[in-house]
């Protein structure tokens, strides 16, 4: 997928003019931050396995060397290759170099968000090789020729009218009178136009949730079954997976996956939880004659041992895009590349550089929502604010908005000149918007009247409110 992050100011302008899409985020708000909250109260220990989680990958992360290498031994030991990638040019051309090894013309696809962080879809295409993808979302968005907008719901920002649209284009095979008035019918026709390119493709290409250190398995978690077909029936399996996916134990990664599908989807557990370990075994009914793992940097390892290393405890559920303000308003496409929400904020920097990606981190209320629901208990507001405070070092703010911060710094440093200034503003307000309670517009804040009204403010600052005690007692002495 290439990178339009440097357009985010221009995206964000037209999602939020979109009505259709708001109108589908909606959707998104009511669904999946419900369904959470209900799963997590079925599990009194939620909080408990959150700290455990942490402390697996956290451990993990300290030896990362060391468990990489147990990892690629136990795939090698079980028949399998590893071929370690440090950029996503090298990735792509192991993969192609291995689907010329077995002259394949097509290539399932199935859980590989990581094959949009290295385009590798449109390589293939460019080189002779079919892609496919087989999840009912990416399957969708492939044939509207859209990047994902969500990382575990690529297709959220469509509704059914539109996926009928998609279906009724590309699949000019079918009676054109045909019923596709409910979703049902429509997962019916993706069902069997998928069915063929299952058995007939040459090799299978799948991302990993995880990786299993003492083991050498990866682990697919979905909810359609599209990923076992994608491993299981081609003659090839290629996975690509990036070097933080790796776990120490298959223990750990039980613990792991009991935060994952109740923070992103709310569900106890995913429909589908597979471990793959190496190709078929002689006794072994199904499954591929090759194995090859793709190991991914493309970055992370620069982020090791800096401010920013806690970001690879992501586990891609999406809860913090689930719950996020701005990911409501905007939707996945505006941040201009492959990860989105307050996690895509954070991570995207980190991996293609804050002088690309400068804007995004600036796009969060720091309302803290999104460390409230982490799993994995990641501090992205605080690492927002670092790439924040990179981005004014670097001087790639705009003159307006540098000089805004810095007279908001010089009163912030000092009190008593910061409630001097903004005593009387506040007051003035208050009499100004006492009639109506609100403003419709004020000078400088047109970014925020524009789709909403301002609250008049009641007349005292925070701080002098606290002074005075509840209900105008004086709970404090002047001076005080």
């Amino acid at each position: 997928m290439e990178t339009q992050t440097r357009r985010f100011k221009q995206n964000a302008r037209e999602a939020m003019a979109d009505g259709q899409l708001a109108q589908a985020l909606t959707r998104l708000g009511e669904g999946f931050p419900l369904r959470r909250a209900e799963a997590i109260d079925r599990l009194p220990e939620f909080d408990q396995l959150r700290d455990a989680a942490k402390a697996i990958k956290d451990h993990t992360l300290a030896h990362l060397d060391l468990y990489l290498e147990q990892y690629e031994s136990k795939v090698k030991e079980a028949g399998g290759h590893v071929h370690w990638c440090r950029t996503g040019q090298d990735a792509r051309e192991k993969i192609l170099e291995i689907c010329r090894s077995v002259n394949a013309k097509t290539v399932t696809k199935s859980k590989s968000m990581i094959g949009e962080e290295i385009a590798i879809n449109d390589f293939l295409e460019e080189n002779g090789v079919a892609p496919i993808e087989t999840d009912l979302g990416e399957y969708i968005i492939q044939l509207r020729k859209e990047p994902p907008s969500h990382i575990i719901a690529p297709a959220v920002h469509l509704n059914k009218g539109q996926v009928e649209d998609t279906f009724r284009k590309a699949h000019t095979n079918l009676d054109p009178a045909r019923n596709l008035d409910d979703p049902k019918s429509l997962l019916e026709e993706a069902r069997v136009e998928l069915r063929d390119k299952f058995l007939n493709a040459d090799v299978g290409l799948t991302g990993a949730n995880f990786l299993i250190a003492e083991t050498g398995t990866n682990v697919l978690v979905t909810n359609e079954g599209n990923a076992d077909l994608t491993y299981s029936l081609p003659r090839v399996h290629i996975v690509i997976a990036s070097l933080e996916k790796v776990i120490p134990t298959l223990e750990d990664t039980a613990t792991v996956l009991r935060v994952l599908a109740r923070s992103g989807t709310g569900q106890d557990i995913t429909v589908y939880t597979t471990f793959c370990t190496g190709p078929k075994r002689p006794d072994d009914l199904d499954g591929p004659d090759e194995y090859h793992v793709i190991l991914l940097d493309n970055g992370r390892t620069e982020l090791v041992g800096t401010e920013f290393q806690e970001m690879l405890r992501c586990i891609r559920c999406g809860s913090c895009l689930n719950h996020c303000p701005v990911y409501h308003a905007i939707g996945g496409h505006a941040y201009g590349w492959v990860y989105s929400g307050p996690m895509g904020a954070v991570l995207i920097p980190g991996l293609i550089g804050i002088h690309e990606a400068g804007d995004l981190p600036n796009a969060s209320t720091l309302c803290g929502k999104c460390e409230t629901v982490c799993p994995m208990r990641i501090p992205l507001p605080k690492m927002l604010r670092a790439w924040r405070e990179r981005q004014y070092q670097r001087k790639g703010n705009s003159a307006a908005a540098r000089w805004a911060l810095g007279l908001w710094a010089a009163l912030a440093k000092r009190p008593k000149l910061y409630r001097a200034v903004t005593g009387p503003l506040m007051t003035a307000l208050a009499i100004l918007g006492r009639k109506r309670g609100r403003f419709k517009w004020l000078p400088l804040a047109g970014g925020w009247t524009g789709p909403r009204d301002l609250p008049a403010p009641q007349g005292d600052s925070f701080i002098a409110q606290y002074h005075k005690g509840p209900v105008g007692a004086v709970v404090r002495s002047k001076g005080q």
